[in-house]
């Protein structure tokens, strides 16, 4: 699958490289400086760009910027028309203590107006970009831990759940884009098990139904 990474922090830099390590076609663009891009595409075999040439025929998109950045990286990336972008952007101001959308709307569900030809999902934002690595690694040799997924499109989910498993979680289906209203919260608490409790930031989880 080819597959373009917009955003080059912990999420975009982490899940380019475990796909890429998967077998995947991958590009990433976007970041301050060039250098970097050259560099995450080095360790993991992969290519860099411009936002412009990355999206081009890819089959699946990652965003994966700051709320402050999504309007300029968008702006670069054009329409996006028929193409799957997963998207695990949280809504949070420059601080990233508050989020700034909601809780009639969402990230996700504003994301989707502003490119409404894009075939929208979200995924990654509820789980700490430190969990990936070790779910990888685990792969195989154990249950998986879960990651939840949303979205309107019911092939865009297919594409997301295959990218999920392949960094090594079982997607957990949670309902329509509409979701990111509960979703993007959740997220903040997530992040506050992971980097404000103690144990280490390497947080998954697991939903389990109880019978009787």
């Amino acid at each position: 699958m080819k597959i373009a990474i917009l955003g080059s922090g912990l999420m975009g830099s982490k899940l380019g490289t475990l796909w890429a390590r998967s077998g995947h076609q991958v590009t990433f663009a976007y970041s301050r400086t060039e250098t970097k891009l050259a560099r995450l595409a080095e360790v993991c075999g992969a290519a860099y760009g411009s936002v412009s040439e990355a999206v081009i025929g890819a089959d699946a998109i990652l965003l994966a910027v700051h709320w402050n950045r999504v309007e300029d990286v968008l702006a670069q990336a054009g329409d996006m028309a028929a193409q799957v972008v997963i998207n695990c952007c949280v809504p949070l101001d420059e601080s990233n203590s508050q989020i700034v959308v909601g809780m009639t709307t969402s990230g996700a569900e504003e994301l989707a107006r502003q490119r409404p030809r894009a075939r929208w999902v979200s995924a990654f934002n509820t789980s700490p970009s430190e969990s990936f690595g070790p779910a990888f690694a685990a792969k195989g040799r154990s249950e998986p831990p879960q990651l939840l997924m949303y979205g309107d499109d019911a092939g865009a989910k297919t594409i997301a759940a295959e990218l999920i498993r392949d960094v090594g979680f079982e997607p957990l289906e949670a309902g329509g884009l509409r979701t990111a209203r509960y979703a993007e919260p959740f997220a903040m608490v997530t992040a506050e098990l992971a980097y404000g409790q103690p144990g280490g930031a390497a947080l998954a989880y697991r939903v389990t139904r109880l019978t009787g």
